[in-house]
């Protein structure tokens, strides 16, 4: 990383606090953020920023920034808005509605115009570094904490769960993350560890650890309850506790978790896998939390993640700020999500299996028209999940769509294997441009808003598009 790319940043993010510092503490703060994990994380920043400077606030948590959306906030009587994980790509609506009123952008997602001289904007983008990979909109509202004031710094987790959230960790931090997750540990909000790649080592059985362990295949295990169960009592790691209820790995003994390690590795070179000791990754501890559903940021990002998703926003926003009623709240929402996932995940597999006219297979693509059968907030889940299974061949596009309640569908974009060279938002901004709507996201995870009557022109676009594409 260039340290003058840093620099540039920096003195960048210290004009915009000397900015924000001059606003009166009378004011109320309009905050505007996004509703996944990395928004939720980054719209916290904000908050405990607001209130730490003794600031009144008022919070909206959207899908997306359409220019409907920014007109109809512009109309309300607030003279400062800040807007987190979002507006970068919609700077035209923001320069055309709030001529007048004090805005800030924080933001990570690819700039599309130039900002009017009433918008202070912060994208890393615009300095060098990938928004999609080095930095998530959790970690440019952290970097503006800091910059406000150095106290702000134990904050620093908040960030890293937001680019957890936001798939930016790939075994390990690159950039501006790098330097936050640097920041975390030393203030002691993150410890990291090696530790077994599965996810739920906190909070879930250890059979069902083991069941769902799609990350590290383990023959005759992952995927097999009986025979995850089987599996532990033959290397002598009981499952059960005394009291007859599960347990799981958070709770097991040092002498335990190495059974188990070694158990895992040898059933996997007994089978021929390859590279069978391949089964670590780094883990991420929130070394103040109790063992649960805080404790693990990857566990954490998740129940934010399924907070925002079920339109649950403020409940995320209060586990981040240790709200323990709160807390309890969005752990049930979490359950709820689990439950919408299977739902719809049945929903897919049945329309597959019957050959439903909803699901388009092509040479390189599968195109999920759900229409009301799953929630457009969780379309975007299910195209990455879709797009994760073995049973798809890499390079191959996976297009989910789903109806909004307003007579407009979201798109969902994503490809199978992530190739070097395919930017999927170039993509969906192509399609867009052909059929209409508004378009967002990174490069290996993209979507769209665009009018349900344009649906079947969507799809006939995409297909064309998809066939002429050589990955």
């Amino acid at each position: 990383m260039s340290s003058g790319k840093f620099k540039d940043f920096e003195a960048a993010l210290l004009r915009a606090a000397e900015e924000f510092r001059k606003i009166k503490r009378t004011e109320i703060i309009r905050l505007i953020s996004n509703l996944d994990a990395d928004g939720i994380s980054a719209a916290s920043i904000i908050i405990r920023v607001l209130e730490r400077l003794n600031f009144s606030y008022s919070v909206s948590i959207l899908h997306q920034l359409k220019e409907e959306n920014a007109k109809e906030l512009a109309e309300e009587d607030y003279e400062y808005y800040v807007f987190c994980d979002l507006g970068s790509g919609q700077l035209s609506h923001i320069n055309k509605y709030f001529k007048g009123k004090q805005v800030f952008v924080f933001d990570h997602h690819e700039v599309q115009g130039v900002a009017d001289g009433n918008v202070v904007h912060i994208n890393p983008h615009e300095f060098g570094f990938d928004g999609s990979s080095e930095i998530s909109a959790a970690g440019v509202c952290f970097l503006f904490a800091r910059a406000v004031d150095k106290k702000n710094e134990d904050l620093a987790h908040l960030a890293v769960i937001g680019a957890i959230g936001d798939v930016q960790e790939k075994n390990g931090f690159q950039g501006l993350n790098k330097v936050i997750l640097e920041i975390a540990v030393s203030k002691g909000r993150i410890k990291v560890e090696k530790g077994l790649r599965l996810f739920g080592l906190q909070t879930r059985p250890l059979h069902k650890l083991l069941e769902y362990s799609s990350d590290i295949s383990i023959p005759g295990v992952t995927g097999n309850e009986s025979g995850a169960v089987q599996f532990l009592k033959e290397i002598g790691v009981e499952p059960v506790d005394n009291e007859g209820k599960w347990r799981c790995f958070s709770g097991l003994t040092d002498a335990e978790k190495k059974r188990l390690v070694a158990g895992i590795i040898m059933k996997r070179q007994a089978a021929g896998v390859r590279n069978p000791e391949d089964v670590f990754t780094n883990v991420y501890v929130l070394p103040d939390e109790k063992p649960g559903y805080f404790r693990d940021a990857k566990e954490f990002s998740t129940l934010l993640n399924s907070c925002g998703r079920l339109g649950n926003a403020s409940l995320g926003i209060g586990a981040c700020l240790g709200d323990e009623k709160q807390r309890l709240m969005a752990v049930s929402s979490l359950k709820d999500y689990k439950k919408e996932i299977v739902s719809s995940m049945n929903w897919y597999k049945d329309h597959v299996s019957s050959g439903s006219d909803r699901i388009i297979k092509g040479r390189n693509y599968i195109i999920i028209n759900a229409k009301d059968n799953v929630l457009a907030t969780m379309i975007g889940t299910i195209a990455s999940m879709i797009s994760k299974n073995n049973d798809l061949e890499d390079n191959v596009f996976v297009l989910s769509m789903a109806r909004n309640p307003d007579n407009t569908t979201k798109v969902s974009l994503r490809i199978t294997g992530n190739p070097d060279g395919v930017d999927l938002r170039s993509i969906v901004s192509e399609l867009v441009e052909r059929v209409g709507g508004e378009a967002g996201g990174h490069q290996y995870a993209a979507g769209a808003v665009i009018d349900t009557d344009k649906e079947g022109l969507f799809i006939e676009e995409a297909k064309a598009l998809f066939e002429s594409f050589r990955v």
